[in-house]
């Protein structure tokens, strides 16, 4: 074998997606939900993925806090910046859909502009875009963290529904109003899209 042939495999000898889900059992997705920070997104995506796991599907969940401690540690919240963190995060995911996994990802993508891109590089027929919708009322008493607070005492800027927009999806493949349901409810109304849609069916 030459060394051109050790540097450049032959695209045929590596598994392809479906493949994988084969082996895997499931029909890999993108699930991406959006929403301002306090509406229920980390804790909705986590418990899907428990109920998923429960299934026996493989997923993992990107969540924005945990990846700007990380990969996008250079980031800040300027439009640019969070532009570039959605634009590796659907990279990623990108990664991730390949390999067979489900991938379950919680990040404010706050325009239309980036979701969009992030649906362009994933692929629009393997992204689920799950709207989980509160009011900022709503947002800011559950805030937790404090970071309403701060925002609003400009301690943090750019922050996403104060001094930054959020542009509500126009046609999500789900809404869920957190307002009005409770976690098993809204657990429930997503699963009721997403299992189908995941679920392997042999060729």
């Amino acid at each position: 074998m030459t060394e051109s042939s050790n540097n450049h495999p032959e695209f045929h000898q590596i598994l392809n997606r479906s493949e994988k889900e084969r082996l895997l059992r499931q029909n890999a997705r993108v699930i991406w939900f959006t929403g301002l920070s306090g509406a229920g997104k980390t804790t909705i995506a986590g418990r899907i993925e428990k109920e998923l796991n429960q299934r026996g599907y493989l997923t993992q969940i990107l969540d924005g806090d945990v990846v700007r401690s990380g990969i996008n540690n250079n980031l800040g919240f300027s439009p640019d910046d969070r532009y570039e963190n959605v634009r590796r995060i659907a990279e990623i995911s990108k990664l991730f859909l390949h390999c067979g996994i489900i991938c379950l990802n919680s990040f404010i993508s706050p325009t239309h502009k980036i979701r969009q891109m992030a649906k362009d590089i994933i692929g629009q027929d393997d992204f689920i875009e799950v709207y989980i919708n509160a009011s900022l009322e709503v947002c800011e008493k559950r805030d937790t963290k404090g970071l309403y607070q701060k925002a609003r005492a400009g301690k943090i800027k750019d922050f996403t529904g104060i001094d930054a927009p959020f542009e509500a999806p126009e046609n999500p493949d789900v809404e869920i109003n957190t307002e009005a349901l409770s976690i098993d409810e809204s657990v429930s109304m997503a699963l009721e899209y997403i299992l189908p849609v995941i679920e392997y069916k042999m060729p």
